[in-house]
């Protein structure tokens, strides 16, 4: 498959194309693109487009698909906080992620496992936390001030 591994080759110079001289710690250009505001932030969900769409071809499951997303949801909001992001950055790999698993159901016609289903529902929980979040604190705050 040409296309993958195209997808493969770009994962690798975004996320592990270099080593750490004096450690076997390797990282890419998407951290370091990371440092320059707002273009840096762009590259890795734009790659992921490319991934998503081969997915898409490769007749993927629709919650790897999911999780692809998430890893790079991961990415990006993470990614977008000064100094803490681009540390997280040098450790999270998104691109390298959603190869590895777009060429586990390729290769192969693997269902999705559990651990695609944990990971997808336990993100969805934490959306659900973070969106009812402001509800319960803003109750929290009219009971504390209420007479």
């Amino acid at each position: 498959m040409q296309g993958l591994d195209a997808l493969r080759k770009v994962a690798q110079l975004l996320d592990s194309a270099f080593v750490i001289p004096g450690t076997s710690y390797r990282v890419g250009l998407d951290p370091i693109l990371g440092l320059m505001p707002g273009l840096g932030d762009l590259v890795s969900p734009l790659f992921t487009i490319g991934i998503l769409w081969q997915a898409r071809d490769l007749a993927i499951p629709r919650v790897v698909l999911l999780r692809m997303i998430f890893n790079v949801a991961i990415d990006s909001l993470l990614g977008a906080v000064p100094v803490v992001g681009d540390l997280f950055d040098f450790a999270w790999k998104a691109n390298n992620k959603n190869v590895a698993l777009l060429e586990r159901h390729a290769q192969e016609e693997h269902a999705p496992s559990a651990g695609d289903w944990l990971f997808v529902g336990l993100l969805i929980a934490l959306l659900m936390l973070v969106a009812v979040m402001p509800f319960v604190l803003l109750g929290w705050l009219i009971a504390a001030v209420a007479p």
